[in-house]
């Protein structure tokens, strides 16, 4: 296995998942004041985008929605925070030591996660840095386990035995 490139790998995947860390942090901690499109904060930035209203109107005819809102911001928040960490787990043990599901689960979870975090910014129209999934598949594009690739020696020098 080609050890720099798949140093080089880690670090883009480390990055780009301890960003979805900040960022889902941030929208756990201050779902209302986390700065989103055009310098203002993402969750009115998305409720506008969305529903073509204002955050501040919802907020004064109807405060108990808003507040939902603002608690199921939280929950996404923190769910793109947990997502991060367990990729990074990920990220710096099994793959780091070239093993194969690690390289495959990178690719489906971060493809998930990522990609739907990029939906949901396109749907609201506040388009935000989940972007980052193209770096996470250059990064797994370098280290990929097929036949005759840098990763083609997984499992530590031997081929699994099953089909």
């Amino acid at each position: 296995m080609n050890t720099r490139r798949l140093r080089i790998a880690t670090i883009v995947i480390l990055v780009v998942d301890a960003a979805y860390i900040a960022w889902g942090g941030m929208a756990a901690a201050i779902p209302d004041g986390l700065l989103g499109p055009g310098g203002r904060a993402i969750l009115p930035a998305a409720y506008d985008g969305y529903t073509g209203r204002s955050w501040t109107e919802l907020l004064q005819t109807s405060p108990t929605t808003a507040n939902y809102v603002v608690l199921m911001y939280r929950m996404y928040g923190i769910y793109c925070a947990v997502f991060g960490m367990m990729a990074s787990a990920i990220a710096a043990t099994a793959f780091r030591r070239g093993d194969r599901w690690a390289w495959w689960t990178l690719l489906v979870g971060n493809t998930v996660a990522l990609v739907s975090a990029m939906r949901m910014d396109w749907v609201v129209n506040a388009v935000g840095p989940f972007e980052l999934t193209v770096a996470v598949w250059a990064a797994l594009a370098m280290t990929y386990p097929f036949r005759g690739g840098p990763a083609a020696n997984c499992c530590h020098g031997h081929v699994p035995t099953t089909v």
